[in-house]
């Protein structure tokens, strides 16, 4: 895989990046139906505005991370590409590994 290739170079995503990319990993979805699933995926921890989920899908489809699979009326739907698979797959290792030094530390403070 050349360089340029690199899926790596994505990393870290924003938090509001990944969830979008986990999103349409399970499915094919249109921006409202996207930030209703972030917002419930998240525990309401995060909120998706239209203009920054946007401003993502703008910047995923140029990278060839999403593509969008329809139009009906003015509603798009995208779903994750393969390299776009290969970004998640990678930041969801980066977050396991933060997550497990962080319930270590965890359970030192907690003592």
């Amino acid at each position: 895989m050349a360089k340029s290739d690199d899926p790596s170079k994505y990393l870290p995503l924003s938090e509001t990046t990944f969830y979008t990319m986990l999103c349409l990993a399970e499915e094919p979805m249109h921006g409202y139906a996207l930030m209703q699933k972030v917002g419930e995926i998240s525990r309401g921890t995060v909120a998706l505005g239209a203009g920054t989920l946007y401003t993502i899908f703008s910047t995923l489809e140029r990278e060839a991370l999403i593509e969008m699979v329809s139009e009906t009326e003015r509603r798009k739907t995208y779903t994750l590409t393969a390299r776009g698979q290969q970004v998640l797959l990678l930041q969801i290792q980066r977050l396991e590994i933060m997550a497990e030094h962080g319930r270590r530390i965890k359970a030192l403070l907690s003592k």
